[in-house]
């Protein structure tokens, strides 16, 4: 039976609104930020190192917000100031990192589903991976077609201290909102990442188009289809009240 009384929706963003290879991206944005900060004069051997450093306090680090994980590792290993660095990080992200975005083409899906939910007067919260500032979660939104102001709530590197798969991110999340998790449906297009908030109580609509099953999730167990499908989904469902 399909449940009907959710009081919101998170929505992941890549591979769930934004068709994207996450392994192709991962490679454009290696590549990309390597020959920007090079231009400037760094070292990118030292800077990737240093990156993946942050990164990997933000994912196994505990304590403080995830940007401070970040920019302690970043700059242990770099010898520079987050002062220094932030305003050459946040260039890139509003220059040469809009040229990954250049050939992904907007699914309309996407933008309708937001759309509708909003009619529907469903608070909607961009739960996507805190890895990023904000800036770069709004460029990827806008390859995708979407506007931020969607959303009630975007997690950030800067106002989230966890990160996904661990449920400390998914409760971090539902206490922003005051509601009871089974309230709250999970939509994303990773089966450890994304539907890790069941755990909670959430409920989840895996999309298939981009599917990411690293655990072997029997996706029969839940509701799932692709990014069309979910259109036809949320089309069926009442107005929040």
């Amino acid at each position: 039976m399909q449940k009907c009384d959710y009081k919101a929706v998170f929505f992941d963003l890549d591979g769930t609104l934004l068709d994207l290879d996450m392994d192709l991206f991962l490679h454009q944005y290696f590549s990309g930020v390597s020959s920007f900060v090079s231009r400037r004069g760094y070292d990118p051997e030292v800077f990737l190192k240093a990156l993946g450093a942050g990164v990997r306090s933000m994912t196994e680090g505990v304590g403080g917000y995830n940007i401070d994980r970040f920019w302690g590792a970043f700059c242990t290993r770099t010898n520079e100031s987050q002062e220094e660095m932030e305003p050459l990080i946040t260039e890139y992200y509003q220059t040469d990192f809009n040229e990954i975005g250049e050939h992904i083409v907007p699914r309309p899906e996407a933008a309708e589903v937001l759309e509708i939910l909003k009619e529907k007067k469903y608070p909607l919260y961009l739960t996507t991976m805190p890895l990023f500032p904000r800036i770069a979660v709004e460029q990827r939104l806008s390859w995708a077609g979407c506007s931020p102001d969607f959303f009630d709530r975007i997690t950030t590197y800067d106002n989230s201290t966890s990160t996904k798969p661990r449920l400390e991110y998914y409760q971090e999340n539902v206490d922003q909102i005051h509601l009871e998790p089974e309230k709250i449906l999970m939509v994303g297009n990773n089966t450890q990442e994304d539907l890790a908030c069941m755990g909670l109580g959430l409920d989840a609509f895996l999309v298939t188009d981009c599917l990411l099953n690293p655990n072997n999730f029997n996706i029969q167990s839940v509701k799932h289809g692709s990014l069309k499908e979910l259109l036809g989904f949320v089309e069926k469902l009442p107005e929040c009240e």
